[in-house]
C-alpha cells in the first residue's frame, strides 16, 4: 500500500480536526478526499505529508512512517498544498532548477526532468516568463510541475484546479488520469465532477470524521435517492418550519429559496411539504426527487442533521 493513514487524530485546542480516522490508497488508484469547508482534508494531507504532527495516529507511505522518517517518506510524496506557494520573481525554469536541486537530482537527470514536467503539465509557451507574470491557471500548473519534478511514487493534490479555466481543467484532468496509471494520487476538490471523471473511490469525510470510503458506484447504491427531495419556493423559508416535518431527517440550504431533503419517507414529505406550503402562504416551484450524483451522495452524508 502507498499510503496507509491508521487512527489520525489532531486537536486544535479542545476542537478535533480529524477524529480517529483510517484509510488506505494502493499504488495506481487515484482517490477523491472529500469533504465539506472545515472537514479536515487538507489537516489530513499536512499529516500525510509530514507538515504537522497528529497528536494519535501514524501515517505511512511507500512503507515508511512519516512521523519517524519524514525526509526519506517526502522524498516518495510529491505535493500541491491548497495555498501554492511560489516565488514570484523567479523565472519559471529557474524555480523549477531550483526545487530539483532541493531534491538533490543529478544536472542530467535534472534537465531531463525540467523539460519532462513542462510538457507534462502544459507549460511550454510561459516556461521563459517570470511566475508573477503568470495567470493563476498557469501558476497552478507550475506547482503541479514542481510536486512532480523528483518523479514521486505518491502524489498529494489539495485542489489541483484552483483558479483553472474549463479547457485547462480538462488538460490538468488529463495529466491526473495519466499520472494514475503508475502512481498513487489522493485528491480533495470542490468541483465534484471532476472526481467523478478521475476517481476509482472516494473518501469522505464531515466534522473529522470518516464517513464514506468505497467506489462511487458503491455509493450510490447505498443512497436511496427515493428519500432525497429538492425543493424550491418562491418565497423565503424559515429553517423552523422545515423542522418541525416529522418525515424529514436532514436538511442543506442550497440557497435563499432552495433546499434538498433527506427524508425518512418522501411520500409522506411531500404531503407535509403541500401542508405546510398552505398554511403559510407559500408557492412551491418545484418539487422533485434527488438522483444518485456524486452530489447527491455527499448532500446525502454531510447534511446538516436537524437544521
Amino acid at each position: 500500500m502507498s499510503i496507509e493513514v491508521k487512527n489520525l487524530t489532531k486537536l486544535y485546542g479542545e476542537q478535533k480536526a480529524i477524529d480517529n480516522i483510517t484509510f488506505t490508497v494502493n499504488k495506481g488508484e487515484i482517490v477523491g478526499f472529500l469533504g465539506p469547508n472545515g472537514a479536515g482534508k487538507s489537516t489530513t494531507m499536512k499529516i500525510i505529508t509530514g507538515y504537522l504532527q497528529p497528536d494519535e495516529g501514524e501515517a505511512v507511505v511507500s512503507g515508511i512512517p512519516v512521523k519517524q522518517e519524514p525526509l526519506k517518506a517526502k522524498t516518495t510524496i510529491g505535493y500541491l498544498p491548497e495555498a501554492n506557494p511560489l516565488y514570484y520573481d523567479q523565472y519559471v525554469r529557474e524555480y523549477l532548477d531550483f526545487v530539483a536541486d532541493v531534491h538533490k537530482l543529478s544536472p542530467k537527470t535534472k534537465k531531463e526532468r525540467i523539460e519532462g514536467v513542462i510538457q507534462t503539465v502544459g507549460l511550454s509557451l510561459e516556461s521563459k516568463k517570470k511566475i508573477g507574470q503568470l495567470s493563476k491557471g498557469y501558476k497552478q500548473r507550475v506547482g503541479l510541475a514542481a510536486a512532480l519534478i523528483h518523479d514521486p511514487e505518491v502524489l498529494i493534490l489539495d485542489e489541483p484546479t484552483t483558479g483553472l479555466d474549463p479547457n485547462q481543467i480538462i488538460e490538468i484532468r488529463e495529466v491526473i488520469k495519466s499520472l494514475g496509471q503508475n502512481k498513487t494520487v489522493l485528491f480533495s476538490s470542490h468541483i465534484l465532477q471532476e472526481v467523478e471523471a478521475i476517481c476509482d473511490r472516494v473518501i469522505i469525510i464531515n466534522r473529522g470524521k470518516l464517513v464514506a470510503n468505497d467506489k462511487l458506484s458503491n455509493l450510490r447504491q447505498q443512497v436511496d435517492s427515493n428519500n432525497l427531495l429538492r425543493v424550491t419556493f418562491k418565497e423565503p423559508l424559515e429553517a423552523a418550519w422545515l423542522e418541525r416535518l416529522s418525515s424529514i431527517q436532514s436538511a442543506s440550504k442550497i440557497s435563499t429559496y432552495e433546499w434538498e431533503l433527506l427524508c425518512h419517507d418522501a411520500t409522506e414529505a411531500k404531503r407535509q411539504l403541500l401542508e405546510l406550503a398552505l398554511q403559510h402562504n407559500l408557492n412551491i416551484v418545484s418539487l422533485q426527487s434527488g438522483g444518485q450524483s456524486l452530489e447527491d451522495v455527499f448532500r446525502s452524508l454531510t447534511a446538516t442533521q436537524g437544521l
